[in-house]
């Protein structure tokens, strides 16, 4: 057959491309046309995912290792007293550090490697996550790639040792720090500017980009970020709770560096978290409200086409509603990309009282065109183009296209980012049979722009059509989901777990390291007169500035490139539902109040 083929130099009419004869594994890309697109899609997200994870990783080891080796200054500068090298005491602290990392690192590495097929067959499992047909192979080389992540942990702890340990006896004054921090805080809240004049991926990127740069700034200005916190608040806690406040006050004053470790992975925690749920929530919110101010229709019918209905006594106008993606090739800061987007197939003549994608130049009308197209105000700035420009784009079965725009609209989150003549789409789809169809009736009132208008009682000839073609109660709002949204639903309430937990383990380390190195200073205040009463209480108050501090700083970091990233999609603030920020609070507090007390009542309970 293939030689035959070959011979004959037959060509697809439509892409013009000399016909193939596919057998074995190599039918799959002709059968499930979804599925190489969502495997890039689906590589790019995990890759994205490492990178997110070591950040934050860096982060996290560089505050507690920087923490450990302070609190072991008094062991360093005997050391070197009688005689060590600087570079002695670095090398003790890395051979040290190594081996904790090494065994930890080769534990997650097996577990990565046990868990990787649960966790993709239970995504497999759920129905519409993973495109039919796609296949992640698992040749035996590449759990190489295990001990590879494992080497490379163990790498960056050594890196972070090398740079806290660095000029031991010699402490700094702090300068370079500073300024450090403050060019970070700047580049950070450049990054969020950027995100206000991209659209899509692009904004989405550059607001990653500034959560993870004003976290590192407010890193390595956590003792002065703590002072000043404490700076406020110390008339407070001096006035209002009594000794416990005075003790408080006087060891967040004389200990801030201590205070500053403490608060990096709260507001990592908090601005993480914060970014990712937020984000998700804000576009899900925009994307309803554009759909309800899009759908306009009086009837929404199933399992029939537009034609039928236009022939029902009452009805002005149908159209029919084709649902599909295509992709799209272009070039995206300099670096060449394929995007698989989704899109609308409609009828021109039905458009009006039906669906309204709020036009904001050209004309729908030339939809009743062959080769023509909508483009959605977002991707059309991307793409600079304008009614009378014109787009290249290969539709559902890989066939390319280039496309006459007609005119642009803003309520692309609800509508895709392209609108088709049905005409144009349908050939190319597997299953060109319309998801449903709406409808007008005539002489209905134009409906107000945002509600959803329930259908009139419906005819003797309409109630024949609902018995055998299932009329919903009322019109559900139009809406397109993009290709892969499940999937990516369900990574990116991954990342918050991962860099959740992981954070969360690390206010829990560090906590634990400092009330470790509090010890004598706790025993210190008994002595002298403190009961275990005040003792608690001024442990209770530093958990409450802590919380407080760490929640106010994370919900400043990540507010900055949230409203960028919002503004730049959807034009409004961002959103998150109470019931999140709540968890997101509960979380926090119980995470410091567990870390300041577990080590006391630890130590209380060997005694």
């Amino acid at each position: 057959m293939r030689a035959t083929l070959d011979r004959a130099g037959l060509k697809d009419t439509a892409a013009g491309q000399p016909l193939r004869a596919l057998t074995g594994d190599g039918r799959g890309g002709a059968e499930h046309l979804g599925a190489p697109p969502a495997r890039t899609e689906l590589l790019q997200l995990l890759g994205a995912v490492s990178g997110t994870v070591l950040m934050v990783a860096v982060l996290v080891l560089a505050s507690l290792v920087a923490q450990a080796l302070r609190q072991r200054a008094p062991e360093r500068d005997l050391l070197l007293a009688i005689g060590a090298t600087p570079r002695q005491v670095r090398a003790a602290a890395g051979r040290e550090v190594t081996r904790v990392a090494a065994a930890a690192a080769l534990l997650g590495a097996l577990a990565s490697a046990a868990l990787f097929p649960i966790l993709w067959t239970a995504l497999e499992a759920r129905p519409g996550v993973v495109p039919e047909g796609l296949e992640l192979p698992t040749p035996p080389w590449l759990f190489a790639g295990v001990l590879a992540a494992a080497a490379l942990v163990v790498g960056v702890t050594r890196l972070v040792v090398l740079v806290a340990a660095r000029r031991p006896g010699r402490p700094g004054r702090g300068g370079a720090r500073r300024v450090s921090g403050i060019v970070l805080l700047v580049a950070g809240a450049g990054a969020a500017g950027t995100a206000t004049l991209q659209g899509g991926d692009a904004a989405g990127a550059a607001a990653g980009a500034a959560t993870v740069t004003l976290v590192a700034g407010c890193a390595l200005l956590g003792p002065w970020i703590a002072g000043a916190a404490m700076t406020v608040l110390d008339r407070p806690l001096r006035r209002l709770g009594g000794a416990p406040g005075r003790l408080t006050a006087a060891g967040a004053g004389a200990h801030s560096r201590r205070l500053g470790a403490a608060l990096v992975p709260v507001v990592l925690v908090t601005s993480f978290a914060l970014v990712q749920l937020s984000a998700g929530a804000t576009m899900e919110r925009a994307a309803t409200t554009q759909a309800r101010a899009a759908t306009t229709a009086d009837l929404a019918l199933t399992g029939t086409t537009a034609e039928r209905v236009r022939e029902l006594p009452g009805v002005a106008t149908a159209t029919d509603v084709l649902r599909s993606s295509v992709v799209l090739a272009r070039t995206q800061a300099g670096t060449p990309r394929l995007d698989r987007l989704p899109v609308l197939g409609v009828d021109a003549d039905g458009l009006a009282g039906t669906l309204d994608p709020g036009v904001v130049a050209g004309d729908l009308d030339g939809l009743r065109r062959p080769g023509t197209v909508a483009v959605g105000a977002d991707t059309a700035r991307s793409l600079d183009v304008e009614p009378g420009g014109t787009v290249e784009l290969r539709l559902g079965d890989g066939t390319p296209r280039r496309l006459r725009v007609v005119a642009v609209y803003e309520r692309s989150l609800a509508l895709g980012e392209f609108l088709l003549p049905k005409a144009e789409l349908a050939p190319h789809m597997s299953d060109p049979y319309p998801a449903r169809v709406l409808a007008a009736r005539s002489g209905s009132a134009p409906a107000a722009p945002g509600s959803v208008t329930p259908p009139p009682v419906a005819s003797d000839a309409e109630t024949t059509l609902a018995a055998s073609e299932s009329v919903p109660p009322s019109v559900a709002p139009e809406s397109v989901t993009a290709p892969g949204a499940a999937l990516n639903g369900i990574v990116s309430t991954g990342i918050v777990a991962a860099i959740g937990g992981l954070t969360v383990l690390s206010v829990l380390s560090t906590l634990a390291l400092i009330g470790a190195g509090r010890r004598d200073e706790l025993g210190l205040l008994r002595q002298v007169g403190a009961s275990a009463g005040q003792v608690r209480r001024m442990l209770g108050l530093e958990a409450g500035f802590l919380t407080a501090t760490g929640l106010l700083v994370g919900l400043v970091v990540g507010a900055v490139p949230l409203t960028a990233f919002a503004w730049a999609l959807t034009g409004g603030p961002p959103h998150l539902p109470p019931a999140q920020a709540a968890a997101i609070a509960g979380v926090v507090l119980a995470t410091v109040v567990a870390g300041v007390f577990l080590p006391v009542a630890r130590r209380g309970a060997g005694r």
